[in-house]
């Protein structure tokens, strides 16, 4: 990936390596995992939200003294959805976070950040990565009424 260039061709950005941009790049590394910390939240929670509204209302019509819903498919069509949305939201975060991160490693950052060689890994992107398989799985258990 290659710096922003300005129109006559010279680098968007005056570079210059100090203590005060490297702790400024740190920050803008960290507010990237947080974002991503917090998309994996949102996930989780709407992942979670639709399985529990799919499991709450396949057992409420299966209780004694409940009356017939009007609607008995609505609360899985619901659930689906959410589940989906969490799916998707984590998808695009992951895609967002590996370019941010592509952007801050490449060109004249890259001094800035002082990475020599290998990249400093968190074990953050295998938790959404994770949570996203799980979701996956939550869908197609949904939609193909396994659970």
């Amino acid at each position: 990936m290659q710096e922003p260039k300005a129109a006559g061709g010279a680098e968007r950005f005056e570079v210059r390596v100090t203590s005060d941009s490297h702790f400024s790049w740190l920050r803008t590394r960290l507010s990237v995992e947080r974002t991503l910390m917090s998309w994996v939240r949102t996930a989780t929670a709407l992942i979670g939200f639709g399985f529990t509204i799919v499991q709450f209302f396949q057992h409420l019509q299966t209780m004694q003294g409940a009356g017939a819903a009007r609607l008995p498919e609505a609360p899985r069509y619901l659930g689906l959805a959410l589940i989906l949305a969490g799916v998707l939201a984590l998808a695009v975060s992951i895609w967002q976070y590996r370019w941010l991160l592509r952007y801050l490693r490449s060109g004249s950052f890259a001094r800035i950040a002082g990475i020599e060689g290998g990249h400093q890994g968190t074990p953050l992107l295998a938790v959404a990565i994770a949570v996203m398989l799980i979701g996956t799985f939550a869908f197609f258990a949904v939609f193909l009424r396994i659970v």
